[in-house]
């Protein structure tokens, strides 16, 4: 009987060094979440036979370190989730491994080419669209035409009437200030919007507009209290700038609030106008609110969905697969799938990895000690044949 004890113990000791080498080898392995093999006692009865691994205990709700590296496609979850990825034959496998990029398809893959799964975007809504395979469009994003401008700015209270009238644009002496905004009509040309700034009155500054350099024959006047801010107009100025060549007609809204009338210099601290050319994708990034972002040679961006996190009722219950990833059992409950950050799954931290959560200090510990149990086991046998040949010897 003792030799089978003592075999048990070997053999749910080499079970034990499978795990331990096994944590050491991925100590360096993106994701991975470290092992421990579980002794317990066996009987027949009342009789002890020995010892096994009754169960092998995942270290998944345990962090593994942050690692940046600087790469757009890159991201590691703070909390708990897993990516979920679904590959060629539609399995679908989770993984802490946020490295991703886009294939020949423009779908979202991860670095074994498993599809990425997340929401759709949704057209003019930030809601989350459908679940499933995460595709960057290819092509152009097309140019769109300008419809505001917003303008904010120091009118200066040291202004002085100009002494030419009537207003000419051709002439700086009929106005204190100019300045030019650029806008984009239906086809992504760009054209000038030019504003002249004159003092009109006590507390009251008249803006004239040309387009392209022609006269639009509009005016608006900017009204100011003795404080010095802006108390009308209260809408955005309508200016409807005709029709460019090739193009349909161009009409903004020019926003003037925030606007002041202080002493000092004239100064300009916003003046930007929507819509933009047409461009070309450069690249794909994630936002750490797990938005896939498509970049645009034109400086635009366009979400083309979410990634999805999936959480577990009992992440202990996953099996672990090859290429750093697990698979769902009965053990493990049905997923929950969030966007980053929502619910119960983690937040993103972008341009990151998470690293594995091995302790390679604690393993080699562990190491020593099973070595030791080891070594006693087999004393165990080697005593007991000791034994057997000093009875067979007195027989």
């Amino acid at each position: 009987m003792s030799f089978d004890i003592a075999l048990s113990g070997i053999n749910a000791i080499n079970t034990e060094l499978d795990s331990i080498s096994n944590n050491i080898a991925n100590s360096g392995t993106y994701g991975f979440k470290s092992t421990r093999a579980n002794f317990s006692s066996m009987y027949a009865g009342t009789q002890p036979v020995g010892t096994e691994i009754g169960s092998l205990t995942q270290s998944i709700g345990q962090g593994g370190s942050v690692l940046s590296t600087g790469r757009a496609m890159d991201a590691s979850i703070q909390g708990r989730g897993f990516f979920a990825t679904r590959d060629s034959s539609g399995a679908m496998a989770y993984t802490r491994v946020g490295i991703f990029a886009t294939d020949k398809d423009g779908y979202v893959v991860d670095s074994f080419g498993r599809k990425a799964q997340g929401y759709a975007a949704v057209t003019g809504s930030t809601a989350l669209g459908a679940l499933g395979d995460l595709q960057v469009p290819n092509g152009q994003v097309a140019a769109q035409a300008s419809s505001s401008v917003q303008y904010v700015g120091n009118l200066s209270a040291d202004w002085s009437t100009p002494s030419v009238a009537p207003f000419d644009p051709a002439d700086p002496q009929s106005y204190n200030s100019s300045m030019v905004s650029v806008v984009y009509d239906s086809r992504g040309a760009k054209h000038s919007l030019t504003q002249y700034f004159v003092l009109s009155g006590a507390n009251q500054v008249t803006v004239n507009y040309s387009f392209d350099g022609a006269p639009l024959g509009t005016t608006s006047t900017l009204a100011f209290n003795t404080d010095g801010e802006l108390t009308g107009p209260t809408a955005p100025v309508a200016l409807n700038l005709g029709t460019p060549a090739g193009a349909s007609a161009l009409a903004v809204n020019v926003n003037y609030a925030g606007t002041t009338q202080y002493a000092g210099e004239a100064t300009t601290t916003v003046n930007s106008a929507n819509g933009y050319a047409s461009g070309v994708m450069t690249g794909v990034q994630i936002e750490k609110d797990g938005a896939v972002m498509a970049l645009y040679s034109n400086g635009e961006k366009q979400a083309v969905g979410t990634l999805a996190l999936a959480t577990f009722p009992n992440e202990n219950g996953l099996m672990p697969v090859s290429d750093t990833a697990w698979t769902t059992t009965n053990e493990s409950g049905t997923p929950l799938y969030f966007a980053p950050g929502v619910g119960t799954a983690g937040a993103l931290t972008v341009g990151a990895l998470e690293q594995s959560n091995v302790d390679v200090a604690s393993e080699l510990v562990s190491l020593m000690s099973a070595q030791r149990n080891y070594q006693a086991n087999t004393k165990v046998i080697s005593t007991e044949n000791q034994m057997m040949q000093s009875l067979m010897q007195a027989v």
